[in-house]
C-alpha cells in the first residue's frame, strides 16, 4: 500500500487500526467527494487498497457526497434545466453501472437524498441478516 508510506509515522498506527476495522466490517460505506476534480482517481486508490486488504468482496455502498457543489461547479448559469438533468442522469447511470447499483448520490449540507441513503443502508443490513440468520428473518419487519 504505497500511500501508507507517504503518511507521517505517528499517523501510520492510527491508519492501521482503521484498516483493521475495514477487515472486520460487514458493510463498507465509501464516501466520495464527487465535487473533487480527482474523485475518480481517489475512488480507484481506495478500491485498490480494499483489494490488497482482501476486503473488496464485502458489500460496499459508494456514497457520492456534495452533489450540490458538483452541480454548481459543473453547470454554467445559462445551461437549461433539461440539460442539467441529463448530465446528472448520465453521471448516475454511469456509476450505477460501475458499482452494480451500489451507489447513492447525496448532499449532506442540503440533506438531499439522505432518506434514500438510510433506506439503502437498511436494505443492505436486511440482506446480510437474511443470509446469516435465515431462521430469524421473519423478525426483520
Amino acid at each position: 500500500m504505497g500511500f501508507i508510506r507517504k503518511l507521517p509515522h505517528h499517523l501510520v498506527e492510527s491508519f492501521k487500526s482503521t484498516l483493521d476495522e475495514v477487515r472486520e466490517a460487514d458493510i463498507l460505506l465509501h464516501v466520495v467527494d464527487v465535487s473533487h476534480p480527482g474523485y475518480e482517481e481517489q475512488l480507484g486508490v481506495v478500491n485498490k487498497t480494499l483489494q490488497e486488504l482482501n476486503a473488496f468482496d464485502k458489500p460496499i455502498l459508494v456514497v457520492f457526497n456534495k452533489i450540490d457543489l458538483y452541480e454548481s461547479i459543473t453547470f454554467d448559469p445559462w445551461l437549461e434545466e433539461g440539460a442539467k438533468q441529463e448530465i446528472m442522469s448520465e453521471l448516475r447511470e454511469r456509476w450505477e453501472r460501475e458499482t452494480n447499483g451500489n451507489c447513492v448520490f447525496v448532499s449532506a449540507t442540503e440533506r438531499r437524498n439522505i432518506d434514500e441513503l438510510r433506506r439503502t443502508i437498511m436494505d443492505k443490513v436486511r440482506q446480510l441478516y437474511r443470509i446469516r440468520y435465515p431462521y430469524k428473518s421473519e423478525f426483520l419487519y
